[in-house]
């Protein structure tokens, strides 16, 4: 997969593209994230992308030209295709899991990071498929935006974890948060490691997590309760349980 990232500040990727599971993704061929700074495709002495906003108002908009001229360079020699071009914005849909597995179908995504204001909106209309949001905040610029969908979506990636089962036990990646986990010291403090964990039977465990997932969303997120399939079974323990 390619990621081309569209930005003002490509200093900001440096480190975290470098580290971790996104950097084994890259050296194992897994993926080629490359940076473009929008004032590259700026055509004057100053490299300007950004003008007073039309009809007056605060800030600065992000210009129309480097942003098509940099989408449209890339897509030369990518290819076309059917290569989404995402606007990271305020105004997106929200970014969740199944919308990191659907990016994660693409052999190829443009992220466009805005900044200042705003952005032309003629960049929205008819340059960008599709505008994505991380959350009801607002960040300084969309740079931090677009390093949680790439996070999101590397991690997809066959090859990308270290266990292929590790994705699909993360929360979200069922519908449910994730049940507990435990790890050595067997007891700490006063504190013990649940006992069916240690029996032995992985069917009982595979039930206690499921479970405890279970009793997790409907503590913490019960609204995602909305959108998981359960069986009898786990309906009836739930309420038992609540």
């Amino acid at each position: 997969m390619r990621i081309d990232i569209l930005c003002l500040f490509p200093e900001v990727f440096d480190s975290p593209l470098n580290q971790s599971i996104i950097k084994r993704a890259s050296e194992r061929g897994l993926v080629d994230i490359v940076t473009h700074n929008i004032r590259d495709y700026a055509h004057d002495k100053h490299r300007t992308v950004d003008d007073y906003p039309y009809g007056g108002g605060p800030g600065m908009v992000l210009k129309p030209e480097p942003i098509f001229e940099a989408v449209e360079a890339i897509k030369e020699q990518f290819g076309t295709g059917e290569t989404p071009v995402i606007l990271l914005s305020p105004q997106g849909r929200r970014f969740s899991q199944s919308v990191a597995e659907e990016l994660a179908t693409h052999p190829h995504m443009i992220l466009i990071c805005g900044h200042y204001e705003g952005i032309d909106e003629r960049v929205c209309e008819h340059l960008a498929t599709d505008e994505i949001s991380i959350g009801d905040y607002v960040l300084s610029g969309g740079e931090l935006a677009a390093l949680v969908v790439v996070d999101a979506v590397v991690r997809l990636m066959p090859g990308a974890l270290g266990s292929e089962c590790s994705a699909d036990s993360d929360s979200h990646s069922n519908g449910l948060l994730e049940y507990p986990q435990y790890t050595r010291p067997h007891r700490y403090r006063d504190w013990s490691v649940p006992s069916i964990l240690v029996s032995g039977n992985h069917g009982e465990i595979a039930q206690w997590r499921r479970h405890q997932a279970i009793a997790r969303t409907a503590k913490r997120r019960p609204d995602l309760l909305d959108r998981v399939s359960l069986c009898d079974e786990e309906r009836k323990w739930m309420l038992e349980n609540s």
